[in-house]
């Protein structure tokens, strides 16, 4: 096709409608058409030449409308200059969206460059693009925010490998509208999977045992551990709140209370919450529940225990700890917290050996977390 043949294509309103139309209307319809017309492989040096030359001229147009007639005209167009893709990319969102999203002139580069300088919006659009190469996707885990990492996560066509995965948890392990992004991809690790089932909502923990073949009971155990646990660590930030009762009463209606949380909540030192806890499940007041448990005689603790209806071969271990925390007190500090709480854990232990295996390893590992967090010097030094 020659320059002429080009020319002749475009009639001499369309040139003049583009350089002296009156309204941005009247110059965005002849871009659209002027676009349209030199967007194809057929064009000669000389023709490229002129073509982007146009193109340039129409990316300079101060009215908008003209502006995104170009984005949205050539935003899949493997002829749009690349100088002219930046310059729109770096223009209003309207403009440069279309072009961040679809255009395949950009490289890891020019993408990365987007991602450091641009607003949320476009970072968006560039975590939706059809590929995102390992670069591009390292670069957005570090910079987008949750809605254009949820998109990213939930591409397909974004390359996540064991590392981009694990540095993503990091970031944005507390946020669910990302990890629920990830159950949408069509392949995920087993052992990414087993990493997040805790963190996602329960609609997308139903969408990944579907999606991901992962057998219904693995899924509910990994997930009930890891609520469990996050539960625990609420209760270690609450302490003795005194919205205590209402936060047992939500435990309760959403079927966490369960035998093994409230021994794990007692073996760490969480007295009021195991009161409030078997009060509730007791369905006594907590006053009468307090004089039942701290009964030095050996029937209170055991009359209350029978009325809960907690497993009977958790009593043993609850009078363990019961007598622990009777003979032991706490010292001043954080750290007289963490010596208090193993010298429950192993006199309790000592005395009665019958705590189930993953409780006791995981009571074992918060008291290894707790003992890092007081010395991280140490931690760091053995991690």
């Amino acid at each position: 096709m020659s320059i002429t043949a080009m020319r002749s294509r475009l009639t001499e309103e369309d040139i003049r409608r583009l350089v002296k139309g009156q309204s941005a209307e009247d110059r965005a319809l002849a871009a659209r058409k002027i676009c349209q017309r030199i967007d194809t492989p057929e064009l000669t040096d000389e023709e490229r030449s002129a073509a982007d030359a146009i193109i340039n001229m129409i990316a300079a147009d101060a009215a908008t409308l003209v502006r995104r007639a170009l984005a949205v005209t050539l935003r899949q167009s493997p002829h749009l200059p690349k100088d002219v893709a930046m310059k729109l990319a770096r223009d209003i969102e309207s403009i440069a969206v279309p072009v961040i999203a679809g255009s395949p002139v950009f490289d890891d580069a020019e993408l990365i460059e987007l991602i450091q300088t641009q607003p949320a919006a476009k970072l968006a659009a560039i975590a939706a693009r059809e590929t995102v190469s390992k670069p591009v996707v390292m670069s957005l885990i570090d910079h987008a925010d949750e809605t254009a990492m949820g998109i990213a996560a939930a591409n397909d066509g974004a390359d996540f490998d064991e590392e981009a995965f694990d540095r993503t948890l990091r970031r944005f392990e507390n946020s669910s509208s990302v990890m629920d992004s990830f159950v949408s991809r069509s392949i995920l690790p087993i052992e990414f999977t087993e990493r997040i089932i805790a963190r996602v909502s329960d609609d997308a923990l139903q969408r990944l045992v579907r999606r991901h073949a992962l057998p219904p009971q693995i899924a509910v155990d990994i997930a009930e551990g890891a609520r469990e646990r996050a539960t625990i660590d609420l209760v270690d930030q609450a302490g003795v709140a005194p919205d205590m009762p209402d936060f047992i009463e939500q435990m309760h209606i959403s079927g966490r209370l369960t035998p093994s949380l409230i021994l794990r909540g007692l073996l760490r030192g969480h007295i009021s919450f195991f009161e409030h806890a078997v009060a509730r499940l007791a369905d006594i007041p907590h006053s009468k529940a307090w004089l039942l448990i701290h009964d030095a005689g050996p029937l209170g603790l055991k009359a209350v225990f029978e009325r809960t209806g907690l497993p009977q071969r958790l009593l043993p271990a609850v009078r363990s700890a019961i007598d622990t925390l009777h003979s032991i007190e706490m010292g001043p500090g954080e750290s007289g917290r963490i010596i208090y709480r193993r010298q429950l854990v192993e006199r309790s232990l000592t005395q009665f050996q019958g705590v189930p295996e993953k409780d006791l390893e995981y009571i074992l590992s918060r008291l290894d977390q707790d003992e890092g967090e007081d010395h991280p010097a140490a931690a760091r030094a053995t991690g």
